[in-house]
């Protein structure tokens, strides 16, 4: 078992867990841990905002479509009968589920890949 242990370990650095060594701070490095501090807010202020995600908004209208109304209908009332204990054991609204989101992201996914072009 060591040859095949040292053969690996021919391949593969070893490395070894140890204490990180402390450094005393002096009075030269403390201006330079205050511009560091003030680096990151000025980065932030120049990165530019993220555009929202046209995505559920497609979606919610999609899913008021008549094509896809009833999916949605279907999905709240199951939503609805599970919550109220009113449903078997262990019910589950995902088949439900599944197909509202078949339909929703179907219709969608046109009008999404549109408009990241």
């Amino acid at each position: 078992m060591s040859g095949i242990g040292s053969f690996l370990s021919s391949f593969l650095p070893t490395i070894h867990a140890d204490s990180p060594e402390e450094k005393p701070a002096t009075e030269t490095e403390a201006p330079a841990e205050d511009a560091s501090a003030e680096e990151p807010k000025e980065e932030e202020a120049e990165e530019e905002e993220e555009p929202e995600d046209p995505h559920p908004a497609i979606r919610a209208e999609c899913e008021a479509r008549a094509e896809c109304a009833p999916m949605k209908h279907h999905f709240e009332k199951c939503q609805e009968k599970v919550q109220a204990g009113q449903g078997f054991k262990g019910e589950e609204c995902v088949e439900e589920m599944f197909h509202m989101m078949h339909c929703s992201e179907k219709c969608a996914a046109p009008q999404v890949f549109s408009k990241l072009r």
